[in-house]
């Protein structure tokens, strides 16, 4: 059935748009997009008035737990929570139980999403073999079966010669390079950021030279094989800077950056509240608005969840004993448009970071409102006022710190191929 969206604020960063017009759509294409365009027969209508209407949000960071460790989340319930979140399309990481590291487990994630997920799943595969950093995985033979990039997220390549053979292993099936950036020798056993927080709780600190040393390295090897790779999770003021000033050499770089690290600091940690046990950790007021000038001048240009579903079992334990990672996915849009509310980023450039820019990183023909596309849209309600709570949650965890907060816009209508996979309405 045709499908009419009405009234709505048409917002497009691939092509600068910001108009009010209409969109058809049929057959899981965008037809038409103009002014006025008057419903016929059986078509269904949604009445966008007051409403954004954007491409499909993309979230190019998320850990969907599946294969292996599906008491946590899902393909199927991270694809419901990504939904719910206002994304279309989301890219999840292997460290999975097997690792996503040959085609065989790839071919699963692939089959399992077409079958059970209500919106696109792109898998990342491994590095290298079991995320060990020793051996190269089988990087053509993931592709072929559906990878989009590659990555040992949750750990760094420990060994630089490695981590450049891998690099140039990429550079010839063309698949980005997705870097957690953590020297684990500075990290040590560290649970939190190191400083004044660290200090005063007595735990042990993680310092920020950990990320920045890693994210120069990668930068470094990128530079030397020609080959771009992409900084994931960015969160302190040294890699900011590095990066700004790679790419201001021209160096082919991209980031991301993650909602926590944008919106809360280590304080957050202070009451030892393990949902606040993040990898990297939530760093100092000073990070945090790094990270914000970073997204503002274009330094950092994805923003992504890491959305990383964690049970019980993980996070009630003693903080030190906790496992890193909070979820994200149903957050993420509510928190950015808080950055636009206080006017720290454009509507515009607020959008651009989940739909064309990580497209545009991971190849995908998505991110746009352009006739003959896909017809993956999200309707955005800014105005819509809610207290977020387990009962709204669609993941299967709900290790947030966010719970109980409360939250101004959120995903009215998530639409994919065509299809409503979610509505606020039910």
């Amino acid at each position: 059935m045709p499908l009419l969206i009405k009234n709505g604020r048409v917002l497009d960063p691939a092509s600068g748009t910001d108009a009010r017009l209409d969109v058809l759509i049929d057959n899981g294409k965008i037809v038409e997009l103009r002014e006025q365009i008057a419903p016929a027969g059986s078509m269904q209508v949604i009445d966008a008035e007051g409403l954004l209407v954007a491409p499909g949000l993309i979230d190019m960071h998320t850990h969907l737990r599946e294969p292996g460790q599906e008491y946590k989340e899902t393909i199927q319930t991270g694809a419901r929570a990504a939904a719910a979140g206002g994304f279309t399309a989301i890219a999840c990481m292997p460290n999975t139980s097997p690792v996503n590291d040959n085609a065989s487990v790839t071919n699963f994630i692939v089959n399992k999403a077409r079958t059970e997920a209500c919106i696109n799943v792109y898998p990342v595969g491994a590095l290298t073999r079991d995320l060990k950093g020793e051996a190269l995985a089988e990087y053509g033979d993931m592709k072929e079966a559906g990878i989009v990039a590659l990555s040992d997220d949750g750990k760094t390549v420990k060994s630089a010669e490695v981590m450049r053979r891998c690099i140039e292993y990429a550079k010839t099936f063309s698949l980005p390079v997705l870097c957690h950036c953590e020297d684990a020798d500075i990290a040590a056993r560290g649970v939190m950021h190191e400083g004044i927080v660290s200090t005063r709780l007595g735990m042990r600190g993680i310092a920020p030279a950990a990320e920045e040393l890693i994210v120069a390295r990668e930068i470094a090897l990128a530079d030397w094989v020609g080959h771009p790779v992409h900084i994931a999770h960015v969160s302190t003021l040294g890699s900011v800077r590095i990066i700004r000033e790679a790419k201001a050499r021209g160096i082919a770089v991209t980031a991301e950056t993650a909602p926590h690290y944008f919106t809360l600091t280590d304080e957050a940690a202070a009451s030892f509240d393990t949902a606040a046990k993040v990898n990297p950790p939530l760093r100092t007021q000073q990070d945090r608005e790094a990270v914000r000038q970073g997204l503002r001048d274009g330094t950092l240009d994805v923003i992504a969840s890491d959305h990383a579903p964690h049970s019980s079992l993980e996070k009630d334990v003693e903080f030190d004993h906790a496992a890193f990672g909070m979820i994200g996915l149903e957050t993420s849009l509510p928190l950015t448009l808080a950055l636009v509310a206080e006017g720290a980023l454009t509507l515009m450039q607020a959008l651009e970071k989940y739909t064309i820019c990580p497209a545009r990183i991971l190849h995908l023909p998505k991110g746009r409102i352009q006739s003959g596309l896909d017809a993956d849209i999200t309707i955005i309600d800014p105005a819509a006022e809610y207290v977020f709570d387990k009962d709204r949650l669609c993941s299967k965890s709900s290790n947030s710190p966010f719970l109980g907060r409360r939250f101004t816009g959120c995903a009215a209508y998530t639409i994919v191929a065509g299809s409503i996979v979610y509505s606020c309405a039910g």
